[in-house]
């Protein structure tokens, strides 16, 4: 239980962080782009990780996870577009896209886990 809610709040963290690097984005048409996309998958981590813990059994809860790690992995492809587009530099977008990076890997784990043993 506190390794979900230590989770639960690092998502949460992570969406905030999204929100805030997304208001220092450019308000041009290319800008717009990539900060809404970013937006809805920074953003749907957290939502999702949250849906995941009330899974209605072990095969739903690896399911929902599966979402988790399409969404924290979206969010770093926009994050390393937005770098390689120029429409952010490298530094700014560097914690995020790690963040974005360890949450895929802890989140393939867990599932990996809980459809081996059934726990979560």
């Amino acid at each position: 239980m506190q390794k979900e809610r230590n989770l639960r709040e690092r998502t949460m963290a992570f969406a905030v962080a999204v929100l805030r690097f997304c208001r220092t984005m450019p308000d041009d048409a290319e800008g717009r782009h990539v900060r809404g996309q970013l937006l809805r998958a920074g953003t749907g981590t957290a939502a999702n990780y949250r849906a995941a813990c009330r899974g209605k059994s072990r095969a739903d809860f690896a399911a929902k996870l599966g979402t988790v790690i399409e969404e924290a992995d979206e969010s770093e492809f926009w994050l390393d577009l937005a770098v390689r587009a120029n429409i952010t530099d490298a530094g700014s977008a560097r914690a995020l896209r790690s963040e974005a990076n360890e949450l895929v890997a802890i989140f393939t784990q867990s599932q990996k886990t809980a459809r081996s043993n059934g726990e979560h």
